[in-house]
C-alpha cells in the first residue's frame, strides 16, 4: 500500500516511484503526528526515559526514513515527476519538523521530564541523549514567545524551498551545457581514457561520430588540463562559470534571499549572525574562533601561496618564450599539470592502469578490514527497469555473499555487507559514476541507523556511498585517478562512522557529530592512498595484476605536496568566503557577487586576467540545504588539522597496525556524539591536538 513506508531492511527501489510520493509522505505525515499527539498526552507524573526521549525519536523515525528516500532519489534519479512530487511535499515536512521545537506541549515535557529524579540520575550516552535534546529544542526555538515563533516557521519553509530551487538551479544548468566536435585535432594533448568517455557519451547521444564533453567533473576537467587548444579549454571554463548564473537558473537573487533569512533566523534565535548559531555547539563555539583559525591558517600559507603563483607564471613564460604575466583562468590547470609533470615525472593519467575500480575498492576493503577488525563482502544485485520491467543482475566480485539478488535504484549500484565476526555490522550502497539525473560531487548518506538494542541484540546499520569517478569505457573497467582514489576512501570513512557505531542512541550515532569533527573520520582514511604499505594492498594494475612500480610510487611521493600551498588556499578561500557571507550578511547585502568575490578576496586567490563568475552561485555546499554546510565550510579544514594530528600514531606505531586501528575504531568511529569530540580526540590521541601537524604534512611549516 505504502512502498516508501515498508519496514523492511532492504528497500525495493522498483516500488519507490514519484506516483508513490504524496500519498506514502502524507500517510507518514498522519502517522507522525499522531505520535506526537499520543507524546504530548504523557501523564506529567509518569515520565520514563523510554517514553519521553525514546518516544520522541520513535514518533518521527517512519517519516524521516521515507521523506530520507524521497530525498536520496531526488539526488541520484531526478527527474520532472519526482522534482514535482518531492517539491510539493517539502513545505508541509520542513512545517512539522519545525513544529516539534516550536510546540509548547512538546518543550513541556522534555522540560517537566529533565526534572524528574530518573533524569537527574541519568548517566553515560542517556545522560548524554538528555542534554542534547534539551539543546537541540532551546536551539531550535522553543522558549520564544509566539509570534517569534510563528515566524521562525515560516523562516524554515522558506529556506527549504528556497534551497532546494538553488539546488535545481546548479543541476540544471551543468545539464544545460554540452559540446560536440568533430575536428579530432582539437582534441590534441587530451589522454585516452577522456577521448573514450568523450566518445562514448556521443555515441549514447546519437553522435557516433563526434566526441561529446559536459560539465561533469570527469568530462570538463581533462579538458582544462590537458587539451592544447586555448580555445577548448576557454569554452569549457566559460561554460563552468555560467552554472547558477545563465538564465533561466540563476540563483544570484537566490544568494541574497537565503543570506537575509538565515540572518533573520539567528537573529530571532538570540545569536548576532548565521555563524554564532551553527557554531554555538561545535568544537568551534564561534563564528569569530572559526574565521580567526582560517585566516590564521591563511597567514602562514600565503607567503607560500605568492611564491607558487609567481613560480607558475615563470614556468609558463620559460616554456612558451613569452613575457612572464598572470595566467588566464583557463592555463591553471594545463601549466600546473606540466610543472608537475616535468618537476617530477608525475603523470597522473599513468596511475590509472593500478587504479581499477573494483581493485581499489576491494583493496580498500581487505585494508581497513584488517586495521579495524571487520570483513566486507558483495552481494549480487538485481535492477528493475520501471518502464520495461526488465531485470539486470550483476554478480557481485568476491569476497561474495551467496544471497538473494539485492534490489537497486540503478544498474550500476553495487551492494555490500560489514561483518565483525558473525555480527551484522550494516551494509551499504555504492554509486560512482555520473549521469544527467543525478547530483554532482560526492557524498555518503545514511538510510538506516542501527546499533545495540534493549535485548541484546544488535540491528545492523545501513548506508550508501556516491559518486561521480570517470566512467567505464567500451566494456572495460573504471581507471581512476588518484585523485578519484582518495575520495573513494574519503566516502569510505564517512561509511564506517556510520556502520561501526556502537551507540545506542539512533539521534546520538555514527555521524551525527559536531558537524566540525564529522570530516575527521573521512579525512584521515585519505592518508593511506599516499603510503607504500597501503598502495600495495589496492593499487594492482587491472590487467597484470602487478603492484604500483617503485619510480611510479616515487614520483607520486614527490609530487605529493606539489602547490600544496595554492590548494590549501582554496580551501581557506571557499571557507573565508562562507563565513564572510554568513558573519557580514547585513554589510554585504545587495553587494554585487563578482565584485564580492574578485574584490574582497583578491589575496585569497591566484592573480588572473579575468574577473572571475563568483563560487558562491554554484557552491552547494553553502546554499543546497536549509544549513548544511553554511557557516561550517571551515570544517574541512579544522578536520584536517585533527586527523593530521591523529595520523601521526600511525605514522609512529606502524600504517597498518591493527592494534592502532582498532583504537581508532572504538574511541572514534563507534563512538558517535555519546561524548563531546574534544573528548574523543584526547580518549585516541593522550593529548590536546597538535596544530602543526597539518602545516608539518604539507610542507608548508
Amino acid at each position: 500500500m505504502h512502498p516508501f513506508l515498508d519496514d523492511a531492511f532492504l528497500f525495493d527501489w522498483s516500488r519507490l516511484r514519484p506516483g508513490h510520493v504524496e500519498p506514502d509522505i502524507r500517510e507518514a505525515l498522519r502517522r507522525a503526528q499522531a505520535n506526537v499527539e499520543a507524546f504530548k498526552a504523557l501523564p506529567p507524573g509518569r515520565l520514563t526515559y523510554d517514553d519521553v526521549l525514546l518516544g520522541l525519536e520513535r514518533s518521527t523515525r517512519e517519516l524521516s526514513r521515507a521523506w530520507g528516500l524521497v530525498t536520496h532519489l531526488d539526488a541520484v534519479m531526478n527527474s520532472e515527476p519526482l522534482r514535482k512530487a518531492h517539491n510539493a511535499l517539502l513545505p508541509e515536512v520542513t512545517a512539522f519538523f519545525t513544529s516539534l521545537t516550536l510546540d509548547p506541549q512538546v518543550w513541556s515535557v522534555i522540560r517537566d521530564y529533565a526534572g524528574t529524579p530518573e533524569a537527574a540520575a541519568l548517566t553515560g550516552v542517556r545522560r548524554r541523549f538528555l542534554e542534547e535534546t534539551v539543546a537541540d529544542f532551546v536551539e531550535n526555538g522553543a522558549d520564544l514567545p509566539p509570534e517569534s515563533k510563528q515566524r521562525l516557521a515560516a523562516i524554515n519553509a522558506d529556506l527549504a524551498s528556497r534551497t532546494q530551487k538553488y539546488s535545481e538551479n546548479v543541476l540544471d544548468s551543468t545539464n544545460a551545457w554540452d559540446l560536440f566536435i568533430t575536428d579530432e585535432a582539437r582534441l590534441r594533448g587530451l589522454p585516452p581514457s577522456a577521448l573514450g568517455a568523450a566518445r562514448q557519451s556521443a555515441t549514447a547521444k546519437g553522435r557516433p561520430e563526434a566526441w561529446r564533453f559536459t560539465l561533469h567533473a570527469p568530462s570538463v576537467f581533462p579538458v582544462l588540463e590537458y587539451a592544447e587548444d586555448e580555445a577548448l579549454r576557454r569554452e569549457g571554463w566559460e561554460a563552468l562559470g555560467q552554472v547558477g548564473l545563465k538564465a533561466p537558473w540563476d540563483n544570484t537573487a537566490l544568494v541574497g534571499e537565503i543570506l537575509a533569512l538565515r540572518q533573520e533566523k539567528a537573529r530571532l534565535l538570540g545569536k548576532e549572525h548565521f555563524a554564532d548559531f551553527t557554531t554555538a555547539r561545535r568544537m568551534a563555539g564561534s563564528g569569530a574562533r572559526a574565521l580567526a583559525f582560517i585566516e590564521d591558517l591563511g597567514r602562514r600559507v600565503r607567503p607560500r601561496f605568492r611564491q607558487e603563483a609567481d613560480e607558475l607564471e615563470a614556468f609558463r613564460a620559460s616554456r612558451t618564450g613569452e613575457a612572464k604575466r598572470h595566467l588566464h583562468p583557463w592555463e591553471f590547470a594545463l601549466w600546473s599539470e606540466r610543472m608537475r609533470k616535468e618537476l617530477h615525472g608525475f603523470d597522473d593519467e599513468a596511475l590509472r592502469p593500478w587504479f581499477p575500480v573494483d581493485g581499489v575498492i576491494g583493496g580498500m576493503f581487505r585494508l581497513f578490514g584488517e586495521l579495524f577488525g571487520i570483513t566486507v563482502a558483495g552481494r549480487d544485485t538485481v535492477h528493475v527497469d520501471p518502464s520495461t520491467g526488465a531485470r539486470t543482475v550483476v554478480r557481485a566480485a568476491e569476497p561474495r555473499i551467496e544471497a538473494e539478488p539485492v534490489p537497486v535504484w540503478h544498474p550500476e549500484v553495487r551492494f555490500y555487507e560489514v561483518r565483525d565476526g558473525a555480527r551484522h555490522l550494516g551494509s551499504f550502497y555504492t554509486d560512482w559514476f555520473p549521469r544527467e539525473s543525478k547530483r554532482g560531487g560526492a557524498w555518503m548518506n545514511l538510510l538506516r541507523t542501527g546499533g545495540p538494542r534493549p535485548d541484546g541484540t544488535f540491528a545492523p546499520h545501513l548506508g550508501l556511498m556516491c559518486g561521480n569517478f570517470t566512467p567505464p569505457v567500451g566494456g572495460g573497467q573504471a581507471l581512476l585517478t588518484h585523485d578519484e582514489v582518495t575520495t573513494v576512501f574519503h566516502e569510505f570513512g564517512h561509511l564506517l562512522h556510520h556502520v561501526l557505531s556502537e551507540v545506542e542512541v539512533e539521534s546520538l550515532s555514527g555521524v551525527r557529530v559536531a558537524w566540525d569533527f564529522v570530516e575527521l573520520p573521512s579525512q584521515i582514511l585519505e592518508n593511506w592512498c599516499w603510503e607504500r604499505e597501503a598502495l600495495d594492498l589496492f593499487a594492482r594494475h587491472h590487467q597484470t595484476n602487478e603492484p604500483l612500480p617503485a619510480d611510479l610510487f616515487a614520483k607520486l611521493d614527490a609530487a605529493s605536496n606539489f602547490r600544496s600551498a595554492s590548494a590549501c588556499m582554496r580551501q581557506l578561500a571557499f571557507s573565508k568566503l562562507d563565513l564572510d557571507l554568513h558573519l557580514r550578511a547585513e554589510e554585504l547585502r545587495g553587494r554585487d557577487l563578482d565584485d564580492h568575490w574578485n574584490g574582497d578576496f583578491a589575496e585569497w586567490q591566484a592573480p588572473t586576467t579575468r574577473r572571475l563568475p563568483a563560487m558562491a552561485r554554484r557552491f552547494n555546499h553553502l546554499f543546497s540545504d536549509a544549513t548544511g554546510y553554511a557557516a561550517g565550510y571551515y570544517s574541512y579544514k579544522w578536520a584536517e588539522a585533527l586527523e593530521a594530528d591523529a595520523f601521526t600514531r600511525f605514522l609512529k606505531e606502524g600504517v597498518l597496525n591493527p592494534k592502532t586501528g582498532r583504537e581508532l575504531r572504538s574511541r572514534i568511529l563507534a563512538k558517535g556524539n555519546s561524548e563531546p569530540a574534544a573528548k574523543l580526540f584526547r580518549d585516541f590521541m593522550g593529548r590536546d591536538l597538535d596544530p602543526e601537524a597539518l602545516l608539518v604534512r604539507d610542507g608548508l611549516a
